[in-house]
């Protein structure tokens, strides 16, 4: 048995993370939109949650976070910004949208549609703000040339 290693492999480009975020976003909307399968539209939220605040901790932090577990991260973010404070009481049920939703279980698991909403809604507004404190700190990094 080895040792775990700590996905050396995974992008240390914050950007690259966004773009999946997007993408993750797009497909669960795509999914919604034509009555797809419940399970695979939470385990898309979950991964539009997860890849926008681990870009957002690259950007911030300057590291990669390990592992699924959205409370963890979204207190990560909080470190940086108190805009995520609000997304803390909402992050429990991720935490479990990560694996039910993706391997068969002996205990049911489905999703009702207040929850897939809530889902929803919470991976589209937290994406949003991620897009917009990346761009915002990207105009503010910018050097203003005062020769101009």
């Amino acid at each position: 048995m080895s040792a775990r290693r700590s996905n050396s492999n995974d992008s240390k480009r914050y950007y690259e993370w966004l773009d999946r975020a997007q993408t993750d976003l797009q497909s669960a909307r795509l999914l919604l939109g034509v009555g797809g399968d419940p399970t695979a539209v939470i385990y898309h939220c979950h991964q539009v949650v997860e890849k926008a605040l681990k870009g957002y901790l690259l950007f911030n932090a300057n590291r990669h976070f390990d592992g699924h577990n959205i409370t963890f991260l979204v207190k990560q973010c909080m470190r940086h910004s108190k805009e995520f404070d609000k997304f803390l009481e909402k992050s429990p049920p991720f935490n479990k949208y990560y694996i039910e939703t993706r391997y068969p279980n002996d205990l049911p698991f489905e999703v009702g549609e207040k929850e897939l909403s809530t889902a929803f809604k919470m991976s589209e507004e937290l994406y949003r703000l991620v897009s917009k404190k990346i761009v915002y700190d990207l105009k503010d990094d910018i050097p203003v040339d005062k020769q101009q």
